[in-house]
């Protein structure tokens, strides 16, 4: 992971303001070991050595700038909250033109490590595919999205707890919030995107049912240890992720 991926760019969403911390700051400004949890994923997306990074910030998008103030990231405004996929919509003036690969992270997975995304972007690659997704398989899959798959085996869509049945529910195999598109196909799928759920909100996560329908191949990578699916959401995740990273150097090499 030593030369530059001319051909990655990487979206990090970094807009949520995280109502479960407890707290008005930034969800991402959050401290682990005395950094904001932001620099952790930066750290592993930077160790990928993509052309070109992008933050979409929005809740305290000022204090994000100003802590990522002399890193080389690109900034995308979402001013209203309306999910993921609109969070994404907002680079798409950065992505007009480009192809290649965008990688998209979510700016509150501190453990998620280099190996883990190289291998999706891999794997991404090798299956041609219009998208592809991290996935992992945990004991409490209680308050994440599912994956779905066909009798084939393939990721047919991601189904969000709130709009799942008790059958779907029941599944451990989870979205981890991280994915691979191709350029183009991405800003055609989120043309499509309806806030047709129980949050009122645009998934990024229908983008895969609606590549899917179109005939799209799909991809996915698993996350080796089930740690690196853990998204910051409250106080008390955040404590396991301070001490998930200082049992040890288990979150892999992390640029400097």
């Amino acid at each position: 992971m030593q030369e530059t991926n001319s051909d990655l760019i990487t979206l990090v969403l970094a807009a949520g303001k995280g109502t479960r911390m407890h707290s008005d700051l930034a969800k991402v400004l959050h401290r682990i070991n005395g950094r904001p949890m932001i620099h952790y994923v930066l750290d592993t997306v930077r160790a990928l050595r993509p052309r070109r990074i992008v933050v979409i910030v929005g809740h305290q998008a000022g204090a994000v700038r100003r802590e990522l103030s002399g890193l080389p990231v690109e900034f995308a405004v979402q001013e209203e909250q309306l999910g993921t996929g609109h969070a994404v919509r907002q680079a798409e003036p950065l992505l007009a033109g480009e192809s290649g690969v965008v990688l998209v992270v979510a700016g509150d997975t501190p453990l998620i490590r280099p190996t883990t995304l190289a291998s999706l972007i891999h794997a991404h690659r090798r299956d041609g595919a219009a998208a592809s997704v991290l996935t992992a398989r945990v004991a409490a899959p209680t308050g994440l999205g599912r994956i779905l798959r066909d009798d084939a085996g393939r990721i047919d869509r991601i189904v969000e707890e709130k709009d799942a049945t008790e059958a779907q529910r029941a599944l451990k195999e989870i979205n981890t919030s991280t994915y691979c598109f191709e350029p183009a196909l991405l800003m055609r799928a989120l043309d499509r995107l309806t806030p047709e759920n129980r949050q009122g909100e645009y998934y990024l996560t229908d983008t895969i049912g609606i590549l899917r329908r179109e005939g799209r191949r799909i991809a996915d990578a698993p996350a080796v240890m089930q740690e690196e699916a853990l998204g910051i959401n409250t106080p008390e995740q955040l404590s396991a992720a301070e001490t998930w990273l200082l049992e040890g150097d288990r979150a892999g090499p992390r640029a400097g």
